[in-house]
């Protein structure tokens, strides 16, 4: 298939969604709770889907099963990477993702590495990140105590910021932030606070899940240097944010020129921010313009992309290809 794999989103409605993701890329979403678009899955939770070439109308999971061969043949039981889309019309839960060896005991899928890149940021809009904590035994205190503006930590963030949440950090979206998110594809969430809010359609508080965020978050905080790195391909700036063995995550922008690009992994995952032009393989063009999500599969070996584009990227890290 030496074309791109173009795919139609999931969406999930959440407590704290809205309708952003509606009025800023137009897409058709169930409701004005959307909180998630999953826009590049084979998760079950929610299949993107083919909507061009031989696989239209299969889920991205069937194509990683069925067709190795479009990844490179890349090892591993499931689709190593999740894309998604985040509206935070309100705060998200206060919580913590297991790593792979937590996950896969307790929870049978892959742990939960990730990462935000913002898209839209309120002014003064602000993300939960790190904790206070300096023992397990303190941290399993602070929690059970309920101490919450003790133990957590805020910090605010603005458009064009990136943002990386290993697994073990006590994290969340404030409201007000849009982020595009690349993760692990997982869907394991231990909530430590959640507001109090009542689900709408239980009447009762979310549940919580205090003794596996004891045993996940890790301590002491480990502060986090993220150093990207800025270079030209042809007209195309590109910034690399993230380059370690969940995935290497880039930003593409092309503002009026073009570049050539080399695939350098198995695939790459590939979604339009803003903006519209096209890509080329071979003698074949295609449009391609805000909202879009595809994936470059291993036949394609080069492609030129021009127009005016914002673009995020990303590849799966080499200790999983």
């Amino acid at each position: 298939m030496n074309e791109p794999i173009f795919l139609k989103p999931f969406f999930q409605e959440k407590i704290w969604g809205g309708k952003r993701l509606k009025d800023e890329f137009d897409y058709d979403i169930p409701s004005n709770h959307t909180g998630e678009c999953w826009a590049i899955s084979a998760h079950p939770h929610g299949l993107s889907i083919v909507e061009n070439g031989p696989f239209k109308g299969k889920s991205l999971e069937y194509v990683w099963k069925n067709h190795r061969e479009e990844f490179g043949n890349a090892k591993g039981d499931v689709f190593p990477l999740l894309v998604k889309i985040l509206d935070a019309k309100d705060d998200l839960s206060v919580q913590v993702h297991p790593d792979d060896a937590y996950a896969e005991k307790h929870e049978h899928e892959l742990g939960k590495n990730e990462c935000w890149y913002v898209i839209k940021a309120d002014k003064g809009a602000q993300i939960y990140y790190g904790h206070n904590a300096k023992s397990r035994s303190e941290l399993k205190e602070m929690i059970y105590n309920h101490e919450w503006n003790k133990l957590f930590r805020k910090k605010t963030v603005h458009e064009g910021d990136f943002i990386y949440v290993p697994s073990g950090t006590v994290h969340a979206l404030g409201k007000g932030l849009m982020v595009l998110e690349t993760q692990q594809s997982s869907d394991t969430t231990y909530r430590i606070y959640d507001f109090d809010r009542i689900d709408p359609h239980t009447k009762q508080k979310r549940k919580l899940h205090l003794k596996q965020s004891v045993e996940c978050i890790s301590v002491p905080q480990k502060d986090w240097q993220i150093k990207p790195e800025n270079y030209h391909i042809g007209d195309v700036l590109v910034t690399r944010f993230i380059s370690n063995k969940f995935f290497s995550v880039y930003k593409w922008v092309v503002d009026g020129g073009s570049g050539v690009f080399k695939q350098q992994a198995p695939y790459m995952l590939v979604s339009v921010l803003d903006g519209s032009g096209s890509i080329k393989i071979a003698d074949q063009e295609y449009l391609i313009k805000k909202g879009m999500h595809f994936i470059l599969p291993f036949s394609v070996k080069s492609w030129k992309i021009q127009g005016n584009l914002q673009i995020i990227a990303s590849e799966p890290g080499k200790s999983i290809c």
